[in-house]
C-alpha cells in the first residue's frame, strides 16, 4: 500500500525501489496488483529444541484431560523444562512458538473447540474491584478433591488477593472478604461487581441487576461499606466480570500446574503467600490503588 501511495504522488518506479528497499519486480507487483500480496510466514528452524519436544509433546497431551483452568501455558511448560532438565540452551520464545502450532494440532486431533476471548476493560485507581470463587483440584491424601479459590481482584491495577476454602459457603466467602480488605490495605471507594453468588444472593429479579439480597449479606456490607453491583444472568453479562475470571484461569495455570499434591493447611499457606507477592513490588500502576483505597471499618 505505501509503494502505490508514493506511486501516486509521482515517485518514480527507482525512487521506489531505493526508498523502499526492494527490488523493480516487487514494486512492479504491488503497482499491479489490486491487493497486496499476503506474506510469507518464515519457519524457523530451531534444532536446540527437538530433544525437549517429546517432552513438551507430553505436557500438551497431558492438558487434554486435566482440569479447564488447570492447563499449561507456554511460560509454564519452558519453566518446567529448564527447571527439570536444565535446558538452559533454549528460550521461551522458542517454546512460545512451537506450542501455539503444537497446541492447536492436539486440540484438532481431539476434537476441542475453539479458545474463550476476552474483552478488555478500563477502570479508575482504586475505585473498583471484582469477586468471584473459582474451582481448583488439589490431591490430598492421595486423592484428587475439589477445593475453591476466593478471589477479589482490584479493577485498575490487577493486583488481587486469594484464599482457598472446602467450600464456597456464605462464612467462606465473608472471610475472604475480611483477609482480602486486610492484604490490600482498604476497600475500593466504588462499586465491587458480584456474579449472583449464592452466598449473597437469594433471588434475582427478571433480567436486569435487580436482587433480593441475602440478609446477613447486607448487613455484612452495610458494615464494610461495600457497593455491590451485580452482573446480568447469562450471556448479556458474561464480559462484566472477566477481569477476575481471568485472574482466577491465570492463578490455577501459574500455580496449580502441575495438580499439587499436599495437605489443606499447606494449600491455603502456598496461596496466601503467593497472594503476597503478586503486585505489592511492582510499577507505580500497582501501588497507586493502594493510595487510593478508602480505610476498612475497625
Amino acid at each position: 500500500m505505501a509503494i502505490r501511495r508514493d506511486h501516486r504522488m509521482g515517485m518514480s518506479l527507482r525512487a521506489l525501489q531505493r526508498t523502499h528497499n526492494v527490488t523493480w519486480r516487487t514494486v512492479r507487483r504491488a503497482l499491479d496488483g489490486q491487493w497486496p500480496e499476503p506474506r510469507k510466514k518464515q519457519r524457523r528452524n530451531e534444532p536446540r529444541l527437538d530433544r525437549y519436544k517429546p517432552l513438551i509433546d507430553g505436557m500438551l497431551r497431558a492438558d487434554l484431560d486435566a482440569p479447564p483452568k488447570q492447563r499449561h501455558t507456554a511460560q509454564r511448560i519452558y519453566d518446567r523444562t529448564v527447571e527439570s532438565h536444565r535446558a538452559d540452551d533454549i528460550s521461551y520464545s522458542m517454546v512460545r512458538v512451537y506450542v501455539k502450532d503444537r497446541r492447536k494440532e492436539f486440540r484438532r486431533q481431539a476434537g476441542v473447540g475453539p479458545e474463550a476471548m476476552f474483552v478488555p476493560q478500563t477502570h479508575l485507581p482504586g475505585a473498583e474491584a471484582e469477586v468471584d470463587f473459582g474451582e481448583v483440584h488439589v490431591v490430598l491424601a492421595g486423592k484428587m478433591i475439589r477445593v475453591y479459590l476466593f478471589s477479589l481482584r482490584l479493577s485498575y491495577s490487577g493486583k488481587a488477593v486469594h484464599r482457598v476454602f472446602a467450600s464456597c459457603s456464605q462464612e467462606a466467602f465473608f472471610e475472604g472478604h475480611v483477609h482480602a480488605f486486610r492484604v490490600l490495605g482498604g476497600i475500593s471507594r466504588g462499586r465491587i461487581r458480584y456474579d449472583n453468588l449464592r452466598a449473597a444472593v437469594e433471588r434475582v429479579l427478571g433480567l436486569g441487576r435487580a436482587r433480593v439480597e441475602n440478609d446477613r449479606w447486607t448487613a455484612f456490607r452495610s458494615h464494610w461499606g461495600i457497593d455491590a453491583f451485580y452482573c446480568r444472568p447469562g450471556i448479556e453479562g458474561a464480559h462484566e466480570e472477566g477481569g477476575v475470571e481471568g485472574q482466577i484461569g491465570y492463578y490455577h495455570r501459574n500455580h496449580f500446574v502441575p495438580v499439587p499434591s499436599l495437605n489443606f493447611a499447606a494449600c491455603d499457606s502456598r496461596v496466601v503467600r503467593r497472594s503476597a507477592i503478586d503486585g505489592v513490588s511492582g510499577p507505580i500502576r500497582r501501588r497507586l490503588p493502594r493510595l487510593m483505597l478508602a480505610p476498612a471499618p475497625d
